[in-house]
């Protein structure tokens, strides 16, 4: 392509690619797990493409809770926006009686097994949030389940961060976390457990839809070293090839600590703000630093998405 008569932000964004030849990927600016309102976040997919264009993003993945329904949308949009879209999602899985994310990426949306999969998943998240607004009203906060469905994009998708969001709305807490912390989680009145998808299905879904599966904010899971070890060996003996190193709910140690891990077990490393909305993430979308030296970019292989 001759870069003189480049004319759409997508032939720039793909001559900027490939401009680096990929030599170095550490230097793209990938974003590969946010959420749009399809799920939990408060931007639309447009909005999201948008946001992520006038951030500097190169690759950029839409990756709602347990739906696919956003990315042909988000895809529409990144185009017109110059990014190269990857499409993607994030799985919900009960391991060892803890709830985990694993993230797909680069997957087939429209009528695959993942897209028929998630279906399955989504079952029973109504009733889990009725029960969840009947254990809030035992302890004083009436109507929580009327008040999560005003922040709902899909229904069938009504998860913790609604009731989250409808709390700190009514004064009950100053901060979406402050109301995982003292009401939402394992332990708290207002939290009901759910059995998700087994991390064998998680990862099946994704690979027969033609997609890389990863495991998502490793760091954030109530799991010593050794659950930790087991739940990367299990993962990789299904096929599972990456585990997400910077990421905003992860400390600095933390980059370190997984970029380590991920060169000695082989997996490749990925990156992704796991932006929710502009007052309730810790990172804004493509603002995290680079991934650490010495890791795989999980993206290192993909020059044939843009040439």
């Amino acid at each position: 392509m001759n870069e003189a008569i480049a004319s759409t932000p997508l032939e720039v964004a793909t001559q900027t690619l490939q401009r680096s030849a990929w030599a170095d990927p550490h230097r793209i600016n990938a974003d590969l797990h946010c959420h749009s309102v399809v799920s939990d976040g408060t931007l639309t997919p447009e909005e999201l493409a948008a946001r992520a264009a006038a951030n500097g993003v190169q690759l950029w993945s839409l990756t709602d809770h347990d739906e696919v329904g956003g990315l042909a949308r988000a895809k529409a949009a990144a185009q017109a926006h110059g990014l190269v879209f990857i499409p993607g999602v994030e799985v919900s899985v009960t391991w060892a009686g803890e709830t985990l994310h694993i993230v797909g990426l680069n997957v087939e949306f429209e009528g695959s097994a993942l897209e028929h999969g998630l279906t399955s998943v989504r079952d029973g998240r109504t009733e889990r949030a009725r029960e969840m607004s009947r254990l809030l009203a035992k302890v004083g906060i009436e109507g929580a389940y009327e008040g999560a469905l005003k922040y709902v994009g899909n229904p069938a998708l009504i998860s913790r961060t609604h009731f989250a969001r409808h709390l700190v709305e009514t004064g009950v807490c100053t901060e979406v976390r402050e109301v995982f912390e003292r009401f939402l989680t394992p332990g708290k009145p207002g939290y009901v457990p759910h059995e998700w998808a087994t991390l064998s299905d998680a990862v099946r879904w994704i690979l027969e839809s033609n997609g890389q599966a990863v495991i998502a904010h490793p760091g954030r899971y109530r799991l010593s070293p050794l659950q930790m070890d087991v739940l990367i060996e299990q993962f990789i003996g299904l096929g599972g090839t990456g585990i997400e190193v910077v990421t905003g709910s992860h400390t600095v140690d933390e980059y370190k600590y997984f970029a380590a891990k991920s060169v000695r077990c082989g997996l490749k490393a990925s990156r992704g703000s796991d932006f929710h909305g502009p007052t309730e993430s810790r990172v804004n979308l493509g603002e995290l630093p680079p991934l650490p030296d010495g890791c795989v970019p999980i993206w290192d292989n993909w020059a044939h998405l843009v040439s």
